[in-house]
């Protein structure tokens, strides 16, 4: 049986500018499994960031509850965490991939995967295992290599490994490849397919619409709303 991950009860987010609102999410219900493979697509101001941004309690709702599922069965609502356990949170349970790849330039390819390690209780152990992180996105000839001498392509895959360095649950990734070249592009969503084959739960917001529809399901956006859900392959 496939286990819940995430349930969204009407989740609405508003943004005020002036007088005006304007409503990024509006009303969203959607349940998330275990495991799935997901791609949200929709235009420019469809509300797909936001989407992200809340999924991944970077930005709280203004209305509706987003309900997180343990392995074990017990459930939390996340609009109802306080900050300091909403930080413990993102970096125990999810992973972010951003267009920019928001590395450290003076840091070498290792150094900027361990940087979520800071945090980590056995800093040691997790050293070691970030080293292997880079292997797994082909990138274990680079290990010393700053971003300077790294292509597009090789920084993003820099920006997977640290995302995915502390083992999360979910990967969350808003246009990770809106900067690659098709080439590029084509390996970062093949590797999105090979973490998900190893049980990781992977939410794709892209432009990308023909490497999107590879996901297994596909979430369309258009102001604020879903408009439609459905299997990708």
């Amino acid at each position: 049986m496939i286990k819940e991950l995430f349930n969204l009860e009407g989740i609405t987010k508003i943004y005020r500018r002036g007088k005006e609102e304007i409503k990024g999410v509006n009303g969203i219900t959607l349940k998330i499994k275990k495991g799935e493979y997901i791609s949200i697509l929709g235009p420019s101001g469809a509300g797909k960031t936001t989407f992200l941004n809340m999924l991944g309690c970077i930005d709280s709702p203004t209305s509706g509850k987003l309900i997180f599922y343990e392995d074990n069965g017990d459930k939390f609502d996340l609009t109802d965490m306080k900050e300091n356990k909403l930080d413990e949170f993102r970096r125990e349970n999810i992973g972010f991939v951003f267009a920019d790849f928001f590395l450290i330039p003076s840091l070498t390819a290792t150094e900027n995967v361990e940087l979520p390690l800071l945090f980590s209780s056995d800093k040691k152990v997790e050293q070691d295992y970030s080293k292997r992180v880079l292997e797994i996105v082909g990138l274990g000839h680079r290990l010393t290599h700053k971003p300077l001498h790294l292509s597009g392509g090789e920084m993003q895959r820099v920006a997977v490994a640290r995302s995915i360095v502390n083992r999360p649950k979910v990967l969350l990734a808003d246009e990770p490849t809106a900067n690659l070249d098709t080439g590029n592009s084509e390996v970062i969503f093949n590797l999105f397919e090979e973490l998900n084959s190893k049980g990781m739960t992977v939410v794709v917001a892209t432009h990308a619409e023909e490497l999107a529809l590879r996901a297994k399901r596909i979430i369309f956006l258009q102001d604020g709303k879903i408009v439609e859900d459905r299997g990708g392959k």
